[in-house]
C-alpha cells in the first residue's frame, strides 16, 4: 500500500514538472455578430496570484469563451531610469520579460492560442517565465511559430524586442488609467468585479468559475438584449 502511495506521489511530481506537449485550448464556437463582453485582468506574469486567476479563467474560458474578449492588462511602475523596459516590475526584469511574451502573443495571435501560451508558461513555473526557453517551448506548445513569427519578433529573443517594451509601457499607462493596482484585479465589462491578493476579495458576485460564468453570461444576455 505504502509502495502504491508513493509511486503515485512521485508520478504526480513528474506530471507537475513536465512541460504539456500541447496547451491548445479549443472554446465554444463564436456566435457570429453578436457583441461580445470585455474582460480585462490586472496581473504580473510571475505573480502568484496572476497565476491562479488565469488558472481561474482557464475554466470560465472553457464555458463562456465564445462571449468574451478576454485581454491582460500588466501592473508595473512607469521609470524612465529603468534601463531596459522603461517601467519596473514587482518581480524584476525576468517578469517584465514575461509581460512582454505574453503582449507579443495575445497582439499577433488568436485568443486560444495566446491563451494557451500563457497557461503553459505558468505550467512551467513562475521561476521559469519570462526565460527564452520557455517562451520558446510554450510557443510550440500552443502552435505559434515563435522563432520566425512575428510575435517572436515581437518580444525578442530575451524578451526585450522595440516592440514589445512600447507594448509592456502601453499597458502599464492603460492599468494605471484604468485604476489597475493589484494583482490580481477582475473587470467585466468595464466594472470591476473581483481581486485576488493573497486571498479574493471586493467579490460581491463570488470568485469562483460558476460566479464568473454567471456575471458574463449576464452581461452578454444585456449587451445582445436590442437583438
Amino acid at each position: 500500500m505504502l509502495s502504491s502511495l508513493l509511486l503515485l506521489g512521485l508520478t504526480g511530481i513528474a506530471m507537475a514538472l513536465a512541460p504539456p506537449l500541447t496547451v491548445q485550448y479549443q472554446f465554444p464556437t463564436a456566435i457570429s455578430d453578436d457583441a461580445k463582453v470585455p474582460v480585462v485582468l490586472g496581473v504580473m506574469s510571475r505573480c502568484p496570484d496572476a497565476i491562479l486567476c488565469e488558472s481561474v479563467f482557464n475554466r470560465v474560458l472553457q464555458r463562456v469563451g465564445n462571449k468574451v474578449e478576454i485581454s491582460l492588462s500588466f501592473i508595473a511602475n512607469p521609470n524612465a531610469s529603468e534601463p531596459f523596459y522603461g517601467v519596473t516590475c514587482m518581480h524584476g526584469q525576468a517578469e517584465c520579460a514575461g509581460n512582454v511574451q505574453e503582449l507579443c502573443a495575445a497582439k499577433y495571435h488568436s485568443t486560444s492560442e495566446w491563451w494557451s501560451f500563457v497557461q503553459c508558461q505558468n505550467f512551467q513555473g513562475r521561476d521559469n517565465i519570462g526565460t527564452p526557453e520557455t517562451a520558446l517551448n510554450c510557443a510550440n506548445a500552443a502552435g505559434i511559430n515563435w522563432e520566425n513569427g512575428k510575435a517572436g519578433q515581437c518580444a525578442g529573443r530575451d524578451g526585450r524586442g522595440a516592440e514589445g517594451i512600447q507594448l509592456l509601457q502601453q499597458s502599464t499607462r492603460d492599468s494605471i488609467a484604468a485604476g489597475i493596482q493589484k494583482s490580481c484585479t477582475i473587470i467585466i465589462n468595464d466594472r470591476q468585479v473581483c481581486i485576488r491578493d493573497g486571498t479574493w476579495y471586493d467579490c460581491e458576485g463570488g470568485h469562483s468559475p460558476a460566479d464568473f460564468i454567471r456575471q458574463i453570461n449576464a452581461e452578454y444576455d444585456r449587451l445582445n438584449s436590442a437583438d
